[in-house]
Protein backbone atom coordinates (compact mmCIF):
# COMPACT_ATOMS: atom_id res chain seq x y z
CA UNK A 1 0.00 0.00 0.00
CA UNK A 2 1.38 3.08 -0.83
CA UNK A 3 1.37 6.38 1.50
CA UNK A 4 0.16 10.02 1.16
CA UNK A 5 3.42 10.61 1.37
CA UNK A 6 4.90 8.48 -1.32
CA UNK A 7 1.84 9.41 -4.20
CA UNK A 8 3.44 12.73 -4.52
CA UNK A 9 6.66 11.76 -5.70
CA UNK A 10 8.18 9.07 -8.27
CA UNK A 11 6.62 8.15 -12.01
CA UNK A 12 3.26 6.90 -10.68
CA UNK A 13 2.74 10.08 -9.23
CA UNK A 14 3.76 11.96 -12.44
CA UNK A 15 1.42 10.02 -14.44
CA UNK A 16 -1.53 10.66 -12.22
CA UNK A 17 -0.84 14.09 -11.84
CA UNK A 18 -0.30 14.29 -16.31
CA UNK A 19 -3.49 12.59 -16.27
CA UNK A 20 -5.77 15.17 -14.06
CA UNK A 21 -4.59 17.67 -16.73
CA UNK A 22 -5.73 15.53 -20.16
CA UNK A 23 -7.70 17.64 -21.64
CA UNK A 24 -4.68 20.34 -22.15
CA UNK A 25 -2.34 18.21 -23.77
CA UNK A 26 -4.27 14.77 -25.40
CA UNK A 27 -2.97 15.09 -29.14
CA UNK A 28 -6.23 16.12 -31.62
CA UNK A 29 -7.00 13.48 -34.59
CA UNK A 30 -9.21 14.04 -37.28
CA UNK A 31 -13.32 13.19 -36.39
CA UNK A 32 -14.96 10.19 -37.68
CA UNK A 33 -17.35 10.91 -40.67
CA UNK A 34 -19.99 7.95 -39.19
CA UNK A 35 -21.57 7.15 -35.58
CA UNK A 36 -18.35 5.68 -33.76
CA UNK A 37 -18.20 2.66 -31.75
CA UNK A 38 -17.15 3.15 -28.45
CA UNK A 39 -13.95 1.32 -27.41
CA UNK A 40 -10.41 1.25 -25.48
CA UNK A 41 -6.97 0.66 -25.27
CA UNK A 42 -4.67 0.05 -21.68
CA UNK A 43 -1.60 2.18 -20.99
CA UNK A 44 -0.01 -0.14 -18.61
CA UNK A 45 3.38 1.09 -17.33
CA UNK A 46 5.20 -1.37 -15.23
CA UNK A 47 8.67 -1.85 -13.64
CA UNK A 48 11.23 -3.32 -15.88
CA UNK A 49 12.26 -7.16 -14.63
CA UNK A 50 15.79 -5.80 -13.72
CA UNK A 51 14.84 -3.38 -11.22
CA UNK A 52 15.34 -4.16 -7.91
CA UNK A 53 12.13 -3.66 -5.50
CA UNK A 54 11.32 -0.17 -5.00
CA UNK A 55 8.57 1.73 -3.56
CA UNK A 56 6.22 3.94 -6.15
CA UNK A 57 8.18 7.03 -4.46
CA UNK A 58 11.48 5.58 -5.48
CA UNK A 59 10.56 4.68 -9.13
CA UNK A 60 11.72 6.48 -11.40
CA UNK A 61 10.36 6.46 -15.46
CA UNK A 62 13.84 4.93 -16.38
CA UNK A 63 12.42 1.89 -14.56
CA UNK A 64 9.51 1.80 -16.19
CA UNK A 65 8.42 0.06 -19.65
CA UNK A 66 4.98 -0.15 -21.36
CA UNK A 67 3.40 -3.26 -22.75
CA UNK A 68 2.45 -2.98 -26.67
CA UNK A 69 1.69 -5.47 -28.96
CA UNK A 70 1.71 -5.76 -33.02
CA UNK A 71 -1.15 -6.13 -34.62
CA UNK A 72 -1.65 -8.92 -37.33
CA UNK A 73 -0.95 -8.07 -40.76
CA UNK A 74 -4.45 -9.68 -42.03
CA UNK A 75 -7.11 -7.16 -39.86
CA UNK A 76 -9.03 -4.82 -41.49
CA UNK A 77 -7.80 -1.71 -39.30
CA UNK A 78 -4.53 -0.76 -38.35
CA UNK A 79 -3.20 -4.01 -39.82
CA UNK A 80 0.63 -4.82 -39.00
CA UNK A 81 0.85 -1.93 -36.69
CA UNK A 82 1.99 -1.62 -32.98
CA UNK A 83 -0.59 -0.47 -31.13
CA UNK A 84 -1.69 -0.30 -27.45
CA UNK A 85 -4.11 -3.57 -26.27
CA UNK A 86 -7.42 -2.72 -27.11
CA UNK A 87 -10.20 -2.83 -29.09
CA UNK A 88 -14.15 -2.04 -28.93
CA UNK A 89 -16.17 -2.25 -26.61
CA UNK A 90 -18.84 -5.71 -25.66
CA UNK A 91 -22.07 -5.42 -24.20
CA UNK A 92 -21.31 -7.12 -21.23
CA UNK A 93 -18.50 -4.31 -20.26
CA UNK A 94 -19.99 -2.18 -17.17
CA UNK A 95 -17.27 0.86 -18.53
CA UNK A 96 -14.03 1.55 -20.33
CA UNK A 97 -12.12 0.21 -18.08
CA UNK A 98 -13.99 -2.91 -18.18
CA UNK A 99 -13.29 -3.07 -21.86
CA UNK A 100 -9.72 -2.36 -21.78
CA UNK A 101 -8.22 -5.07 -19.43
CA UNK A 102 -11.07 -7.10 -20.97
CA UNK A 103 -8.83 -7.10 -24.57
CA UNK A 104 -5.66 -6.98 -22.73
CA UNK A 105 -6.55 -10.04 -21.18
CA UNK A 106 -7.99 -11.60 -24.51
CA UNK A 107 -5.03 -10.17 -26.46
CA UNK A 108 -2.18 -10.87 -24.14
CA UNK A 109 -2.98 -13.04 -21.38
CA UNK A 110 -2.63 -10.35 -18.64
CA UNK A 111 -4.30 -10.74 -15.40
CA UNK A 112 -5.92 -7.81 -14.72
CA UNK A 113 -5.61 -8.63 -10.92
CA UNK A 114 -2.26 -7.59 -11.09
CA UNK A 115 -3.20 -4.00 -12.35
CA UNK A 116 -3.94 -0.78 -10.73
CA UNK A 117 -6.24 2.11 -12.65
CA UNK A 118 -4.43 5.33 -12.41
CA UNK A 119 -7.17 7.04 -14.71
CA UNK A 120 -9.07 7.27 -17.90
CA UNK A 121 -8.42 10.14 -20.27
CA UNK A 122 -10.30 12.04 -22.42
CA UNK A 123 -12.11 10.07 -25.60
CA UNK A 124 -10.25 10.35 -28.83
CA UNK A 125 -11.64 9.77 -32.16
CA UNK A 126 -10.00 7.45 -34.31
CA UNK A 127 -11.16 8.20 -38.21
CA UNK A 128 -9.23 5.20 -39.50
CA UNK A 129 -11.15 2.61 -37.60
CA UNK A 130 -14.17 4.92 -36.72
CA UNK A 131 -14.23 4.57 -33.25
CA UNK A 132 -14.53 6.98 -29.88
CA UNK A 133 -11.26 5.40 -28.04
CA UNK A 134 -10.90 6.11 -24.03
CA UNK A 135 -7.17 5.66 -23.04
CA UNK A 136 -7.36 3.55 -19.95
CA UNK A 137 -3.85 4.75 -17.87
CA UNK A 138 -2.68 1.82 -15.84
CA UNK A 139 0.17 0.96 -13.21
CA UNK A 140 1.11 -3.21 -13.60
CA UNK A 141 1.58 -3.61 -10.13
CA UNK A 142 1.98 -7.09 -10.15
CA UNK A 143 3.28 -8.03 -13.55
CA UNK A 144 1.81 -11.07 -14.84
CA UNK A 145 3.13 -13.55 -18.13
CA UNK A 146 2.02 -11.85 -21.67
CA UNK A 147 1.83 -13.48 -25.08
CA UNK A 148 -0.12 -13.20 -28.00
CA UNK A 149 -3.21 -15.47 -27.66
CA UNK A 150 -4.93 -14.55 -31.32
CA UNK A 151 -2.56 -14.93 -33.75
CA UNK A 152 -5.30 -14.09 -35.88
CA UNK A 153 -5.63 -10.54 -34.03
CA UNK A 154 -1.77 -10.27 -32.27
CA UNK A 155 1.42 -11.51 -33.66
CA UNK A 156 3.73 -10.42 -30.61
CA UNK A 157 3.51 -8.75 -27.69
CA UNK A 158 6.22 -6.93 -25.90
CA UNK A 159 7.21 -4.52 -23.46
CA UNK A 160 9.13 -1.85 -24.46
CA UNK A 161 11.69 0.61 -21.87
CA UNK A 162 10.48 4.09 -21.63
CA UNK A 163 14.27 5.46 -21.65
CA UNK A 164 14.45 3.46 -25.25
CA UNK A 165 11.06 5.58 -26.34
CA UNK A 166 12.06 8.82 -24.86
CA UNK A 167 16.08 8.45 -26.22
CA UNK A 168 16.18 11.10 -29.15
CA UNK A 169 18.34 9.00 -31.14
CA UNK A 170 15.04 6.67 -31.59
CA UNK A 171 12.60 9.54 -32.32
CA UNK A 172 11.53 10.89 -35.55
CA UNK A 173 8.54 12.25 -37.62
CA UNK A 174 6.36 9.85 -39.85
CA UNK A 175 5.23 10.81 -42.66
CA UNK A 176 2.50 9.41 -44.63
CA UNK A 177 0.35 10.52 -47.68
CA UNK A 178 -2.92 9.49 -48.72
CA UNK A 179 -5.16 11.50 -51.48
CA UNK A 180 -2.48 14.03 -51.59
CA UNK A 181 -2.63 15.12 -48.25
CA UNK A 182 0.22 14.10 -45.80
CA UNK A 183 0.06 13.14 -42.17
CA UNK A 184 3.47 14.04 -39.88
CA UNK A 185 3.25 12.68 -36.23
CA UNK A 186 5.94 11.51 -33.90
CA UNK A 187 7.19 8.41 -34.15
CA UNK A 188 9.55 6.29 -32.51
CA UNK A 189 12.39 3.17 -33.54
CA UNK A 190 12.69 0.09 -31.69
CA UNK A 191 15.68 -1.72 -32.67
CA UNK A 192 13.66 -1.59 -36.13
CA UNK A 193 10.47 -1.96 -34.30
CA UNK A 194 8.52 0.85 -35.57
CA UNK A 195 5.62 2.61 -33.91
CA UNK A 196 3.85 5.31 -34.97
CA UNK A 197 0.39 6.96 -35.49
CA UNK A 198 -2.49 6.76 -32.86
CA UNK A 199 -0.58 4.64 -30.72
CA UNK A 200 2.67 7.20 -30.86
CA UNK A 201 1.15 10.25 -30.52
CA UNK A 202 -0.60 9.34 -27.47
CA UNK A 203 2.66 8.12 -25.85
CA UNK A 204 4.54 11.29 -27.29
CA UNK A 205 1.83 13.92 -25.80
CA UNK A 206 1.89 11.45 -22.56
CA UNK A 207 5.77 11.61 -21.92
CA UNK A 208 5.62 15.74 -22.50
CA UNK A 209 2.78 15.95 -20.16
CA UNK A 210 4.83 13.78 -17.56
CA UNK A 211 8.78 15.57 -17.99
CA UNK A 212 9.94 12.60 -19.71
CA UNK A 213 10.67 12.86 -22.82
CA UNK A 214 13.95 14.86 -24.08
CA UNK A 215 14.65 16.99 -26.74
CA UNK A 216 14.37 15.33 -30.18
CA UNK A 217 14.90 16.61 -33.79
CA UNK A 218 11.16 16.66 -35.32
CA UNK A 219 13.15 18.01 -38.80
CA UNK A 220 13.73 14.13 -38.95
CA UNK A 221 10.87 12.71 -41.39
CA UNK A 222 10.95 9.48 -42.66
CA UNK A 223 7.77 8.17 -44.91
CA UNK A 224 5.44 4.86 -43.45
CA UNK A 225 5.21 2.08 -45.72
CA UNK A 226 2.16 0.23 -45.25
Amino acid sequence: MTGPAEEMRGARAELIAAARDGRTWMPPFPQPVNEPAAASVLILFGRLDSIPARTDAETVSADLDVLLQRRAATLSSHPGQVAFPGGRRDPGDKDAVDTALREAREETGLDPSGVEILATLPELPLAASNHLVTPVLGWWRTPSRVAAVDHAETVDVFRVPVAQLVDPANRHTSTLTRDGLTYRGPAFDIDGTLVWGFTAGILSALFDATGWAQPWDRSIERPVTI
